[in-house]
């Protein structure tokens, strides 16, 4: 089993930055893709980034692209989102997930563990 914990969500006025941070504990870290997504009200789940195993290879949602960065430390089992340039349409429900088999990807199916999401707002 792997737990996740999201935290670093909060209240953010429009242009503002956020860093959120995923804990990881139980099954190993390292050798697994991680991915955050979010969910917006009366949305779907969305992707926003992922990163492997190793951090070499990145993934992002167009709507991120150059505003949001994506890295790890497989020491502190710790993912984070940087997030810079925060829009309205950005606040939702974000959420970290772990794959332990298979590439980096963008699907929410394909992920094997979910933490409980925290919550992003962006006033503007």
């Amino acid at each position: 089993q792997v737990q996740l914990v999201e935290s670093g969500g909060g209240l953010v006025q429009a242009g503002g930055s956020l860093r959120l941070s995923c804990a990881a504990s139980g099954r190993t870290f390292s050798g697994n893709t991680m991915g955050w997504f979010r969910q917006a009200p009366g949305k779907e789940r969305e992707f926003v980034a992922a990163v492997s195993w190793n951090g070499g290879d990145t993934l992002y949602a167009d709507s991120v692209k150059g505003r949001f960065t994506i890295s790890r430390d497989n020491a502190k089992n710790t993912v984070y989102l940087q997030m810079n340039g925060l829009k309205p349409e950005d606040a939702a429900v974000y959420y970290c997930a772990a794959r332990f088999l298979g590439s980096i990807t963008v699907v929410a199916g394909r992920y094997d563990y979910w933490g409980q999401g925290t919550q992003v707002t962006v006033s503007s």
